[in-house]
């Protein structure tokens, strides 16, 4: 696969030479935001596995291992399938899988899984044994969220005898991941659920324990709450991903890591004194959090969805209002799933491409 304007030789390219729509990534940024994350993870005295559902970039993964990550959270076969053979290690599939033929796949990509289900842990078993493998298996708990998960302690307790007792599972502990609480309100909000989620967590943990049964690992937490979580006791790894790209939702959210993505787009149509018309509309963005992007340098502007392939920027100051052809960078409403529809991140240092990285793929 080729992307325009880069060629073998790998020439120098600039920002405002990349066709649009496009996606960036800001470099300084990510670096940053991993360094940051990274060193206060260590000082905490936990693990992080940075769920690799927000990128989708094996080259991203392999930045972060090298930062010192444990391995990367994937959240489907497709994900564990593409950083398996992209060499990315420390895997773990944090969604619980219902299909035989999806489990054998899994269980080639070598991926500590998750179950809520004593049935799960029979597939996972039979698929393991007809592979010669031995996978790792966490046991999902339902903490409030109602989405997937064992629904009680007891419940929990039962699954994780089934996969102690499994000749090809390897028992390693618990996850407790909060859907709501990485976008909870602050002011308290936050600080409850995370309490709420990891005292669950560990009265499962210590139920688990009483039986003899392995729980050295309790995997949870998310960006929105990353300071909390690395601060209670329970947890022993943080599966925060979105730190190192960001969005408006994490922004509105209080966070203050640095804007890693954007999108590019062109004005390509300036026939009106309060706004102009980009080449970026619903095709380009997330459309999931009920609002638009949000120009990234041009202050009093505001976005508005115009079709599939178009967008409207609009100026409170007829004087600053962009010109015909001029290239604008978007902050995405919600990163993972704006990543989700392109194929290619480029990487950039300032205004000089240093790398176009593919996304949800192996090979240029």
């Amino acid at each position: 696969m080729t992307f325009p304007a880069w060629d073998a030789c790998n020439r120098s390219l600039l920002k405002k030479e990349i066709l649009t729509p496009a996606l960036l990534l800001d470099l300084d940024a990510f670096e940053a935001n991993l360094t940051r994350m990274m060193e206060h993870v260590k000082r905490s005295g936990k693990a992080l596995r940075p769920h690799a559902k927000a990128h989708k970039c094996v080259e991203i993964a392999r930045r972060q291992l090298a930062a010192g990550a444990c391995g990367v959270c994937v959240a489907t076969l497709a994900e564990a399938e593409l950083m398996s053979k992209g060499g990315i290690t420390g895997l773990l599939l944090t969604s619980p899988v219902a299909d035989p033929q999806k489990i054998a796949r899994l269980v080639e990509t070598g991926a500590m899984v998750v179950v809520d289900h004593i049935q799960q842990a029979e597939w996972y078993q039979d698929a393991a044994r007809s592979a010669g493998r031995k996978i790792d298996v966490l046991i999902d708990l339902d903490v409030g969220d109602h989405r997937t998960g064992a629904r009680s302690t007891a419940e929990a307790v039962e699954i994780a005898e089934a996969v102690d007792r499994a000749s090809h599972l390897q028992l390693r502990g618990l996850q407790a991941y909060s859907v709501v609480g990485s976008h909870a309100a602050a002011g308290g909000e936050r600080e409850r659920n995370s309490q709420e989620t990891f005292a669950h967590a560990a009265e499962t943990r210590d139920a688990m324990a009483r039986k003899g049964l392995p729980t050295e690992i309790i995997s949870g937490g998310s960006t929105g709450t990353w300071q909390i979580d690395t601060a209670l006791p329970e947890l022993t790894e943080l599966q925060a991903g979105s730190f190192v790209l960001m969005d408006m939702a994490y922004r509105r959210a209080g966070l203050d890591f640095r804007q890693g993505i954007t999108v590019l787009g062109t004005v390509v149509s300036a026939n009106h004194d309060s706004f102009v018309s980009v080449d970026a509309g619903t095709k380009s963005f997330s459309t999931d959090r009920g609002y638009g992007p949000e120009a990234a340098n041009l202050p009093e502007s505001s976005y508005r969805f115009g079709g599939d392939e178009f967008g409207y920027v609009e100026v409170a100051d007829p004087a600053r209002r962009p010109r015909l052809g001029d290239k604008l960078e978007f902050i995405p409403p919600h990163c993972d799933p704006t990543v989700n529809l392109y194929t290619a991140i480029y990487a950039c240092r300032g205004e000089r491409v240093e790398a176009v990285w593919p996304v949800k793929t192996l090979a240029l």
